[in-house]
């Protein structure tokens, strides 16, 4: 439900007429009743009064909570109402974001492109859903999003559609209409629609979530352009952060974080909580460059306090707790999660088929993992599980611990190396 500036101007190009290239893409003359997913921007408030006029069809809005922070629900309903919508919904979904999406990307030690915990690809598949029900529960024959032509998002919206609901169908105005910002701003006035500070010319598109933030726009795009401190608004700037280091604990039962800092909280509190704790010392902070599945090759700003803190504890537990043989396959299935939840494949079966090796694993991720917070960094430095695979004694230099014999090593090494070191020889004969 992105509303992104766009600084391109085009010519006005209406969705009815246009020649589909997908079976779910809505044929005008049957479109009578639009589930909007709205955000109350720009983008999706011209499209509310658009669809309405264009394809003379009633819109219900929706709108979906997943812990955006500083959004007045009550207002965004307000205004979808005053713009004709016959009906506004708000669905407050955290509880079910963190449960049924988050953890289990916890779990997979979800990131994507070594530097995106998928805050946003998350949240789509869980907005879609809620969108087929309301839809449904409405009498909708279809959804329109806000998506551009350019970005992930579509997919994400328009595959959960396609998979759950093929009975319904989708347009998407802002990928086919050709508004630019300009001519967005000039129909807003024309229809009476309001438009944030007199022009909504935020210089950047946002989208957050309670696991994270992105921005994009504006001097983003210039690679050779170092990071603007007005693009900060979620965390604080590394130098501005504290002086002095704050040590945070984060306990895991079976792999999902219960506690924080030695107080037990619901996860929804436990990530707002760690998020705030995050931000205030400059962590999570993420310039990214990023292969979009459309092709694209884009450059986003994340602040992900929140995921820094617990994907890092949470990785250091498991490994921890599991095999040398667990720890250097698990990160190949966590790569292969990531990009498909990415990808918009949130339903693809060997997704839900690699949750029950997550799940699996994350029976023995038990345990607490102390991190420091300074300035931007976030470094472990404890750790304690009764799943640990590891035994003090054993790791001393000191002792022995009856498990282990070190007289035993002369042994073990000669038939370890044994074929490196025969190929070695056979290999510098071959040279000569």
């Amino acid at each position: 439900m992105t509303d992104a500036p766009r600084t391109e101007v085009h010519q006005i190009a209406p969705e009815p007429g246009r020649v589909r290239t997908a079976s779910y893409e809505a044929d005008p003359e049957q479109v009578q009743r639009v589930l909007l997913l709205y955000s109350g921007g720009l983008d999706t408030s011209v499209m509310l009064k658009w669809i309405q006029d264009e394809y003379g069809a009633e819109v219900v809005a929706l709108t979906v909570n997943l812990g955006q922070p500083g959004e007045d629900y009550e207002v965004v309903q307000g205004k979808a109402l005053r713009l004709g919508a016959v009906d506004a919904r708000v669905v407050d979904a955290r509880e079910e974001f963190v449960r049924e999406y988050v953890t289990p990307a916890i779990k997979a030690n979800a990131i994507y492109g070594l530097g995106y915990p998928l805050f946003t690809a998350l949240g789509r598949p869980l907005i879609a859903k809620l969108a087929v029900e309301v839809a449904r529960e409405t009498g909708c024959d279809t959804i329109a999003h806000g998506c551009t032509g350019k970005g992930n998002d579509q997919v994400r919206i328009e595959t959960t559609v396609a998979t759950l609901a093929p009975e319904l169908k989708v347009i998407a105005p802002v990928r086919s209409w050709q508004m630019g910002r300009e001519e967005e701003i000039a129909y807003a006035r024309e229809h009476g629609i309001p438009v944030k500070g007199g022009t909504e010319s935020a210089p950047y598109s946002l989208d957050d979530n309670l696991w994270g933030r992105s921005s994009e726009g504006k001097w983003i795009e210039d690679l050779e352009h170092a990071p603007e401190d007005d693009v900060f608004q979620l965390v604080t700037r590394p130098e501005e952060a504290p002086d002095e280091p704050e040590v945070v604990t984060v306990e895991f039962e079976a792999g999902v974080p219960v506690a924080l800092s030695g107080e037990r909280l619901g996860l929804v509190d436990l990530l707002e909580r760690a998020g705030g704790i995050g931000a205030r010392h400059g962590v999570g902070i993420v310039d990214h460059i990023e292969d979009r599945i459309v092709g694209l090759k884009v450059r986003d700003i994340y602040e992900v306090p929140a995921a820094a803190i617990i994907l890092t504890a949470h990785a250091e537990l498991e490994k921890l707790v599991s095999t040398i043989h667990q720890n250097q396959f698990k990160p190949m299935l966590d790569q292969k999660w990531a990009y498909l939840v990415y990808a918009g494949l949130w339903w693809e079966p060997l997704r839900t088929d690699l949750d029950a090796y997550m799940d699996a694993v994350n029976a023995q991720v038990t345990g607490t993992i102390g991190l420091k917070l300074y300035k931007g960094s976030v470094r472990v430095v404890t750790r304690t599980s009764p799943n640990a695979v590891y035994d003090a004694a054993l790791a001393s230099f000191a002792e022995s611990g009856g498990l282990f014999s070190q007289t035993a090593s002369p042994g073990f090494i000669e038939l370890w190396s044994l074929q490196s070191r025969m190929a070695w020889r056979v290999r510098r004969g071959q040279r000569g």
